[in-house]
């Protein structure tokens, strides 16, 4: 059994917003398995399907990106999911509009939700998939950047990350981490 969380913020006013690119992507992951991310529970949305005969949790946490780390670690406890069966998508500033990059243990880099996730979970050692989403032009500020939307060309890259986010999430349950690692690091939009 393998639990995918996409990291991101309840509510239209962040929807489509570079900060919901990791629920952007677990809603396309969904899409590709037939499931409904649509029951209530752990703090999230939750959906459930299978892929290869491998069972899988998918889950959008809906305690705003800071405390994301409650929700995941409630699912994993509850399913007695290993971490190496831990699948976390979210965003990043330090990545390009348009790149990915897989890992499998690392800090939060900075990131709310991932410092959130690392702490409730004691533990930094999971498989994450990030999104670039850019840093924002010379001084401006960083929350209205990652709060903010995407614009031109960066819709289509975005657009193609995210499916590429979908595809290398299924192939780690596939293949394994390593090998989807070896497929996309190289990602780009």
């Amino acid at each position: 059994m393998y639990l995918i969380a996409g990291l991101g913020n309840p509510g239209r006013e962040y929807e489509n917003t570079r900060h919901n690119v990791g629920f952007m992507t677990l809603d396309t992951v969904a899409e590709k398995l037939g499931a409904k991310v649509n029951k209530v529970k752990f703090k999230g949305l939750l959906g459930e399907a299978m892929h290869e005969k491998e069972k899988i949790l998918l889950l959008k946490p809906l305690t705003f990106m800071n405390l994301s780390g409650q929700s995941l670690v409630d699912a994993l406890n509850f399913y007695k999911i290993p971490m190496e069966h831990l699948i976390v998508i979210y965003d990043d500033m330090d990545l390009p509009v348009g790149r990915l990059r897989i890992r499998t243990e690392g800090s939060s880099g900075g990131h709310r939700g991932m410092d959130s996730t690392i702490y409730q979970l004691s533990s930094d050692k999971f498989s994450r998939i990030r999104i670039g989403i850019g840093r924002p032009e010379g001084q401006k500020d960083t929350v209205g950047h990652v709060l903010g939307k995407f614009y031109g060309d960066e819709i289509e890259k975005i657009r193609a990350t995210i499916e590429a986010a979908a595809e290398a999430t299924l192939f780690i349950v596939s293949h394994g981490v390593n090998m989807a690692m070896n497929q996309y690091n190289g990602f780009e939009a």
